[in-house]
């Protein structure tokens, strides 16, 4: 269709695509600014098969991750992904409870501005999606995964299937 408005995903980083927690891993990376370097070694548990998976789900995808540009530098050619878009979020105020909104939330709805978009991470709750739902004009996905897994080939047919919709 000429002139139709593409879904955007936003993606998350730590937790999302660089799985932390579980066997020799912290339970929260350090902070952002050590976590982000290329020298992570951690990098190593980013799952370079789901780069071609983000890549074909045919959305805008777009980072929403304290690594910011780092992210285009650092995770973006693990997966094989071209530079993406960075949404403009606020500084990083650490992660909130269920009960109250992510860091995140108000940032990504006024950017999406109605159009219909995917939020993947590992800290979405309650509050965001009440947020989200009374905020928010268009369809939206807000898909949690748990951080000591990420994002997995299943998670992405999930949503693959909900773009499907559009």
């Amino acid at each position: 269709m000429i002139g139709a408005v593409r879904t955007v995903l936003f993606l998350d980083v730590d937790g999302t695509l660089l799985p932390f927690g579980g066997a020799g891993m912290p339970a929260v990376p350090e902070a952002p600014e050590v976590w982000t370097t290329a020298s992570n070694p951690h990098l190593a548990r980013v799952d370079r098969a789901l780069g071609p998976l983000l890549s074909g789900l045919g959305c805008d995808l777009v980072w929403a991750t304290a690594w910011m540009d780092g992210a285009n530098e650092v995770i973006g050619p693990l997966l094989g992904l071209p530079p993406l878009p960075v949404a403009e979020l606020p500084a990083y105020a650490g992660d909130q409870g269920d009960d109250q909104l992510q860091w995140k939330t108000r940032a990504l709805v006024r950017i999406a501005d109605g159009q219909p978009f995917v939020w993947v991470d590992d800290v979405i709750g309650d509050a965001d999606r009440e947020f989200v739902a009374a905020e928010h004009d268009g369809e939206a996905l807000l898909y949690g995964v748990p951080s000591e897994v990420g994002v997995t080939a299943p998670d992405l047919a999930v949503i693959a299937e909900w773009l499907g919709r559009f």
